[in-house]
């Protein structure tokens, strides 16, 4: 039986002896930290659609890259429920993995995986229940299917543990919370779980415990085995309690309140009153307040100069949100879409006053986190004034030119 040996100099390889290599090294799955947003998929509002956000991910091997966020579409209810699976599927013929949807059959189990060693290789990435009638998945119809990449200590649900594993294979499984083992047949705890039990009486050793762990007033320090009861204490029996408690009704003045403690800081729904209000700020101490604009809160006072050129390159943008996950569920859910505005890091190139930064204390520094949208009315009126300045020079050489 020939031997193959590789990588060598000289040596002639082929994609399939690089995959089995490398397959060894490194199972299939997702680079990603289990429930991370690598390759994480999420129902789309707008319609029997999923996306895919990017990521990273070995299949049999092979790499993926995604840098964007992909789509698939899925197919209409046919009268009876059924399960897709959103999968990235290799094909060596085509060079290629693609995001692809395997189609369940309605009212029948989770379609299989083609999981071949040479040709199609399909990794999953989520579970979707479609239901009879569906024109739109809703987000908690849509389950988690991904495996992660790691060490040879796996990490895994129930549900994604791996297929065919080898025998001794170790990992923790996240929704028992218990480490576990293939045993070649079944998966097994590492620790057995002792099974329904009870111990007699008599195979409780009797004894006594320090008196200071007895309650007060106990002279017997011997063990009791049989029933027993305690009758409720009361405010009388109780030694050592302070001579002017409990409390009688009262209450504080400042400064011994804060505000928060009396209830002054607080949003209203109602319409504002009063002959004055003002609009509500956060500073970077999630304290509220309110901005002021008046000279006598003012130093240093300067004409602005800003060039006009710097606020007409802004780019007005149309963007959606990113996709947030759900503390609770656990699923991802779409942003909002169609939004308009800038885009923070390119205004900082041409106005960075208009710029906010945030240090989240993460160890990253600050970074860019905002704009003050209140202030673009500001620089513009920079720009509003060079253009008037612009069209009375032109009135001017107009009226030059007609009494000419």
């Amino acid at each position: 039986m020939p031997i193959t040996a590789y990588p060598f100099e000289d040596v002639e390889t082929n994609e399939t002896d690089y995959s089995r290599l490398f397959r060894e090294l490194q199972d299939s799955g997702i680079a990603d930290s289990i429930g991370g947003p690598g390759f994480a998929v999420s129902a789309d509002s707008a319609g029997l659609k999923a996306n895919i956000q990017p990521g990273f991910g070995l299949l049999r091997g092979h790499a993926v890259r995604s840098t964007d966020i992909e789509s698939v579409e899925l197919s209409a209810g046919t009268g009876a429920a059924r399960v897709d699976r959103v999968v990235l599927r290799l094909d060596p013929a085509e060079n290629s993995i693609r995001p692809a949807v395997v189609e369940g059959t309605p009212g029948g189990g989770l379609p299989a995986l083609t999981q071949s060693d040479t040709g199609i290789f399909e990794e999953p990435l989520a579970r979707i229940n479609v239901g009879p009638t569906a024109a739109s998945i809703a987000p908690e119809n849509v389950v988690d299917d991904r495996n992660f990449l790691g060490s040879r200590v796996g990490v895994w649900t129930t549900l994604t543990r791996p297929v065919a594993p080898r025998r001794s294979r170790f990992g923790l499984n996240i929704t028992s919370g218990r480490w576990e083992w293939w045993t070649g047949a079944e998966w097994s705890d590492i620790t057995g779980t002792p099974g329904a039990h009870t111990h007699a009486a008599t195979d409780i050793t009797a004894g006594t415990l320090p008196i200071a762990r007895l309650p007060t007033g106990t002279t017997d320090t011997t063990v009791a085995l049989g029933n027993h009861t305690h009758p409720a204490p009361t405010w009388t029996s109780i030694s050592g309690k302070p001579a002017k408690f409990p409390p009688t009704d009262h209450d504080h003045d400042p400064p011994r309140t804060v505000t928060r403690a009396n209830g002054s800081d607080r949003v209203h729904g109602n319409t504002p009153q009063g002959s004055g209000w003002f609009a509500v700020w956060v500073d970077g101490n999630k304290n509220f307040c309110h901005n002021t604009s008046s000279r006598r809160y003012k130093t240093n006072i300067r004409e602005l100069h800003l060039d006009p050129a710097n606020v007409l390159a802004l780019r007005p943008v149309a963007y959606d949100r990113k996709p947030t996950r759900d503390d609770e569920t656990g699923q991802w859910q779409d942003g909002p879409k169609g939004e308009i505005g800038l885009i923070a890091e390119e205004v900082h190139e041409h106005l960075p006053q208009l710029v906010q930064w945030l240090d989240r204390g993460d160890g990253a520094g600050a970074q860019i986190e905002a704009l003050r949208y209140d202030l673009l009315p500001v620089a513009m009126l920079t720009v509003l004034k060079d253009q008037a300045a612009r069209i009375d020079a032109l009135e001017a050489c107009v009226r030059e030119l007609l009494h000419r």
